[in-house]
């Protein structure tokens, strides 16, 4: 099987492989990772991790952990022009710097190895965590307790006065979003980079891994107009034409159909 297959099918284990699954989405983007070195670099991670942890119940390590990983240097990658390296999760590993989704995702592939119960939450802007049953989410960066106030202001800070905290900001991340997420974050990251074509290999994985949006086809579209490819980007805007429930949106998506060659428009 090649990486996106491999990475498919760790997410249809029982339980999902997401950590792996996620690696080879590294694979697939760069030819000289080695798979065999980030693992063990991982292992002497969750060594030294497990060794400076107090000695509490397994509910109360989560936050420890994520302090210990900060102290190991693991940080928010809070460049200028971020760079792709910012969400491959080998890389994260290797410069200790990340977004914060990938900085979850080596959390929570270690409190799984030390059975530290801890989940993701999908929450707007920025990947946070949680103990199971908490009355407060953590910040994957460092560790810092979030309780709703904390949430409403992170979600004013990235969206503005617009966009109220909402129950379905703290649901629970499934494997599968988690891995779309990523790759959404890597389409762009790729993208604002010039690399359109490994932006595509993104585009394309977040329709395979599960239910695309609008949102996705519409980023998938710009970059066959960017590629000179309009056959596609036709397919992708009458898929986005049919999932848009937006009226002013399906009017500029007719007329953009009507720009493209030849005269089949979705109505």
């Amino acid at each position: 099987m090649n990486p996106r297959q491999l990475c498919i099918a760790c997410l249809q284990r029982t339980p999902p492989a997401t950590f792996e699954a996620a690696m080879w989405i590294s694979v697939e983007h760069d030819a000289n990772f080695d798979l065999e070195r980030t693992r063990e670099q991982l292992s002497v991670l969750e060594r030294n991790v497990s060794a400076a942890l107090p000695m509490l119940p397994s509910s109360e390590l989560a936050q420890p952990l994520l302090r210990q990983l900060a102290t190991y240097g693991f940080q928010l990658d809070d460049a200028a022009q971020p760079k792709p390296q910012a969400a491959l999760l080998h890389k994260i590993i290797e410069r200790r710097r990340g977004q914060p989704l990938g900085l979850a995702l080596i959390a929570l592939e270690i409190a799984r190895r030390l059975e530290i119960p801890l989940e993701g939450v999908n929450f707007p802007g920025h990947f946070l965590l949680r103990v199971p049953g908490a009355d407060h989410t953590l910040d994957p960066c460092g560790g810092r307790r979030l309780y709703p106030k904390d949430c409403r202001e992170l979600l004013l800070r990235q969206f503005g006065p617009d966009m109220p905290l909402r129950a379905e900001h703290m649901v629970t991340a499934t494997p599968v979003a988690m891995l779309q997420r990523l790759s959404r974050n890597l389409r762009h990251l790729h993208q604002i980079n010039d690399d359109l074509i490994a932006s595509l290999k993104d585009a394309n994985r977040v329709m395979e891994l599960g239910q695309a949006n609008t949102s996705d086809y519409l980023a998938r579209a710009s970059l066959y107009q960017n590629l000179e490819c309009p056959q596609a980007e036709r397919f992708d805007l009458e898929y986005a034409l049919l999932l848009s429930d937006d009226p002013v949106q399906r009017v500029r998506l007719t007329q953009r159909l009507g720009q493209l060659p030849g005269d089949r428009v979705v109505h």
